[in-house]
């Protein structure tokens, strides 16, 4: 809100701040739709609580929410999970992809979509089977015979708001799953009182 406020007398930038703004009054209504694939999500936790290990990849605005979907994972399954920009997978993390590799892929209408595209065709060229996290309606993707979670569509600076909530639910169920305490994860405090 501060740089929306910090712009506002720059006649170049109104598109976008309306844009922006525009994306922020649709967010909860959007957040409720994505919440609303909670029992998707559950099914999916079920075929992956048994697992060692999970990779999550994605380009641009959603490479944080890799890691951030990745942490969590970490957090409360205690499973081994990382998050991996989807532009650096010849350089070590497509030696891991295999058929047994559970991945998840973000895979959003944006400027990086086609990237995007080529790592995942990476990823099931080596046998991969990755769980796609796109946007509503992207017919490539719902035909590609993938397990597909669709979102709705947010303007780029907020879609890591959306995409981020699939991956703490599925770190949600495969913990309940696991028999984990999620309220009270083990070797986590909910204030750092060290240094």
């Amino acid at each position: 809100m501060f740089g929306l406020m910090m712009c506002e007398d720059s006649i170049s930038k109104i598109q976008r701040r309306t844009e922006i703004i525009m994306g922020l009054k649709k967010l909860p209504s959007h957040i409720r739709e994505v919440l609303k694939l909670d029992d998707k999500i559950r099914s999916l936790a079920q075929e992956l609580y048994q697992q060692k290990s999970l990779l999550v990849m994605g380009r641009g605005y959603n490479y944080a929410t890799c890691l951030e979907g990745a942490l969590k994972v970490k957090e409360l399954t205690y499973m081994h999970s990382e998050g991996i920009l989807a532009g650096e997978l010849k350089h070590g993390p497509l030696a891991m992809v295999d058929k047994s590799m559970p991945i998840v892929m973000f895979v959003m209408n944006d400027e990086l979509k086609q990237k995007t595209m080529n790592a995942l065709s990476q990823v099931t060229t080596r046998g991969g089977r990755p769980i796609i996290i796109c946007n509503e309606g992207d017919e490539e993707l719902l035909n590609s015979g993938l397990r597909v979670i669709e979102i709705p569509q947010a303007v780029d600076a907020l879609q890591g708001i959306l995409t981020v909530i699939p991956m703490q639910l599925l770190s949600f169920h495969i913990a309940v799953l696991k028999g984990f305490d999620v309220d009270c994860p083990r070797n986590l405090a909910k204030s750092v009182t060290v240094e």
